[in-house]
């Protein structure tokens, strides 16, 4: 299936307090993935649960700046991530982060909607959601 949400992430201002509670109060598997050494961020994986409808996600430390969020930030998987640039932009939609790569996965952009809602869109190389 196409453009399908396959993503989400979780801004946390004290990441192991934010792990803590979601381990224990849901049950969900998270470990660190990334680092700044090794990724351009430290990066934990959010595992929701094994063989159930679903997605997982990642949690990251929640920035000072004005990309400091209060939400879940949902990512969409595309495959053509220039082409859906250009619809977000021909339909009333902006970037607000430029195409990127994320090494072992593949490509991201940051977007908002027409009603100010934001979505990532990525374009995956080696990564692959679990079904």
């Amino acid at each position: 299936m196409n453009n399908r949400v396959v993503h989400f992430e979780i801004q946390a201002d004290d990441v192991e307090r934010a792990k803590k509670f979601y381990e224990n109060v849901l049950g969900w598997k998270i470990d660190q993935a990334m680092t700044k050494e090794n990724g351009g961020m430290d990066y934990w994986m959010i595992v929701t649960g094994e063989g159930n409808p679903g997605i997982n996600g990642g949690m990251y430390k929640r920035s000072d700046s004005e990309e400091a969020f209060h939400l879940y930030d949902c990512t969409v998987q595309v495959e053509d991530l220039d082409k859906t640039i250009e619809d977000f932009k021909a339909n009333g939609g902006k970037i607000t982060k430029e195409k990127s790569e994320i090494p072992g996965i593949g490509f991201f952009a940051g977007a908002v909607d027409p009603e100010g809602n934001r979505v990532g869109l990525m374009q995956a190389t080696d990564w692959k959601p679990k079904e």
